[in-house]
């Protein structure tokens, strides 16, 4: 099998006030949304999606109708606990980690980043930050130095690695106690390059309700 789509949906949103996985959009879960974009791209064999613990069977339904084997894992209680957990469960020489928080990503990206995974090892997508950006001091007002942008970029999911790559970043990490905020960081805290693509500014991550409105409106236009 060449490449596994993993999509990450066994977190908590406490910003959000609960799991998103299973939310909807226009009707869909989230899950589902991923899923079928993964389905539409053409690069993957297989879906895993990591689930909590005891959402199996909902999250199981929530793919209903997308056109890919897919199977459902129970995830952890960190970030990267439910992604060592897929990429485990992920049978492809390649996987593709992915937030079910990006309902919109677009299944061109995910062919983008696999071809670059292969190509380079490891491969995420980035936008460029081009707001100004500054320190807040303790009290709630912001500091005079400001935050130079040059090279500075928000990253994004979908993340491809070759598995065999990822897997031993994670177990290295959890061997080191680092804590990850996402799969890259991995290979990062081992010196391994990972290679930036071109991501998509559309590739909202629902962190609260009224991010909703905003997919929405991404819909529409």
């Amino acid at each position: 099998m060449k490449a596994s789509g993993v999509i990450l949906a066994a977190g908590r949103g406490v910003r959000f006030g609960g799991g998103k996985a299973l939310v909807t959009l226009r009707g869909r879960p989230l899950l589902h949304w991923c899923a079928e974009a993964f389905a539409a791209s053409g690069a993957v064999e297989e879906l895993v999606v990591v689930a909590r613990p005891g959402e199996e069977g909902e999250v199981g339904n929530a793919l209903q109708g997308i056109s890919l084997p897919a199977r459902v894992v129970p995830g952890g209680e960190r970030r990267q606990d439910s992604a060592r957990a897929g990429v485990e469960a992920a049978r492809g020489e390649y996987v593709l980690v992915h937030d079910v928080a990006r309902p919109l990503v677009a299944p061109e990206l995910i062919r983008r980043v696999l071809e670059a995974a292969r190509e380079y090892g490891a491969a995420v997508p980035t936008v460029p930050v081009v707001d100004t950006v500054r320190y807040m001091d303790g009290r709630g007002f912001l500091r005079a130095e400001e935050v130079s942008r040059k090279g500075l970029v928000r990253i994004q999911t979908p993340q491809g690695f070759r598995r065999e790559l990822l897997r031993a970043a994670l177990e290295a990490a959890e061997r080191e106690g680092l804590y990850l905020t996402d799969d890259a960081a991995a290979l990062l805290a081992q010196g391994m390059p990972v290679a930036a693509v071109p991501g998509d500014p559309k590739n909202l991550k629902i962190t609260h309700p009224e991010d909703l409105i905003l997919a929405e409106s991404l819909l529409t236009n």
